[in-house]
């Protein structure tokens, strides 16, 4: 196969794998019952008039499975650490004893788990339509190629075939996370 087609094929490879880490990075904030520091770690946090994501002001941890302990680097951006919490839509309530910060994560009632695994489907298939929108760009700088005889047209049908092998591969990975996450969510 030509050079074009496979460095074609890697750079369209390249952007798959960034859909899928961007769907697992919106899956680390999904909330299932369980502390998990991914929760909060990207919060957005205003700390001298910016927005900067609370992992860059705190460390976070999770000393027990129902409880996260936010631990400012700084003792007075606690209040602004609780105002974001307070006012970000993980419906949780910040405890502080001016030192540390405790979010106690309640159990996910049934509704409230349908509810994250419908948002769980909806991120998968924000990562499906990007990995098919990589494969019709794919497709038509194929056909381009073919066009300028850069590539002959069995190339250009052994390159069709390959994209659509790693769309394959692609959503299958995509099913598969999801499947899990929604497994996870569903668990008591």
């Amino acid at each position: 196969m030509a050079d074009d087609v496979k460095h074609l094929l890697r750079d369209i490879e390249k952007e798959m794998n960034k859909a899928i880490e961007a769907m697992e990075a919106d899956f680390q904030q999904i909330r299932t019952g369980r502390a998990s520091p991914g929760l909060v770690e990207k919060l957005p946090v205003e700390y001298y008039g910016t927005e900067v994501p609370l992992q860059q002001l705190a460390t976070i941890t999770a000393p027990e499975p129902q409880m996260l302990l936010i631990k400012p680097f700084d003792p007075s951006t606690i209040r602004a650490i609780e105002k974001a919490i307070t006012e970000s839509d993980l419906k949780l309530t910040p405890t502080s004893d001016g030192k540390v910060i405790r979010l106690n994560i309640p159990p996910l009632t049934e509704d409230r788990r349908r509810e994250i695994a419908k948002l769980v489907h909806k991120r998968m298939e924000e990562a499906r339509i990007s990995i098919r929108n990589h494969r019709r760009d794919g497709m038509e700088m194929l056909k381009e190629m073919e066009a300028s005889d850069l590539i002959s047209e069995d190339e250009h049908k052994r390159g069709k075939q390959e994209l659509e092998d790693l769309v394959h591969r692609f959503i299958a990975r995509v099913d598969d996370l999801g499947a899990r996450k929604e497994r996870e969510i569903m668990e008591l």
